[in-house]
């Protein structure tokens, strides 16, 4: 008897399946970075824009990029990553503001 209760108690249990991300989607992924690698290259080969949107235009596609393979890549939009993300987002605004001081410092 304790085994057909035992077999009647895992067979009214629904199965948890993990969902499985496809190659599709991987090769999606791929493709925008090298999109966004190619337009970089392509931005500064072109030549003819000025030299301070060049940079600002540059630095705004690695971040994109950055921010993207996170997701992607390094599968930051799964549950559980809040940490990772957190420190991850620390460490990213303690670089900037660093970065910050040293041009004000130097420059002004």
């Amino acid at each position: 008897m304790s085994a057909e209760h035992h077999s009647e108690q895992h067979a009214s249990l629904p199965l948890k399946r993990h969902k499985v991300e496809g190659p599709s989607k991987h090769y999606l992924a791929y493709i925008v970075s090298i999109l966004l690698t190619m337009l970089s290259f392509a931005i500064v080969i072109y030549g003819g824009l000025d030299r301070s949107f060049l940079l600002i235009f540059l630095v705004s596609l690695a971040i994109v990029q950055a921010i993207f393979q996170l997701y992607v890549w390094m599968h930051a939009k799964e549950r559980g990553h809040f940490f990772p993300i957190l420190f991850l987002s620390t460490g990213a605004f303690v670089a900037v503001s660093a970065a910050i001081a040293a041009v004000y410092w130097l420059w002004w």
